[in-house]
């Protein structure tokens, strides 16, 4: 194998490892409220998953809130059920118009030593 194809292997191998590094980093919980906490989160949106952010709009009206508003007021029961399914230990709250999700803060003994 040549060189060059050798170098531009392990550039685009190193390029794929920090994009999957970043986008782990998005998804560490700081105690505070950042849409991007959702964006694992799949929607069953008419017989297809789609993204939520496909299905609904989200805001952070609040430093310890993440408001959904929903496109459609039937998708409502669905998104919620879809973030409890996605275990990322968050328990939306449905108002009839729309899902607020509080961020728990971050305990002091939170950090785990294995």
């Amino acid at each position: 194998m040549p060189v060059k194809e050798i170098i531009k292997d392990a550039k685009h191998r190193m390029e794929k490892t920090v994009e999957n590094l970043v986008n782990e980093l998005t998804k560490i919980r700081t105690g505070r409220a950042n849409p991007s906490l959702l964006d694992s989160v799949k929607v069953d949106y008419y017989g297809q998953a789609v993204p939520l952010n496909q299905a609904a709009n989200i805001s952070v009206p609040e430093p310890r809130l993440i408001a959904i508003q929903p496109w459609e007021k039937n998708m409502l029961a669905e998104i919620e059920r879809a973030i409890l399914k996605a275990d990322l230990g968050l328990n939306p709250s449905n108002d009839g118009s729309m899902i607020r999700v509080p961020i728990p803060q971050l305990a002091k003994n939170a950090v785990r030593t294995w």
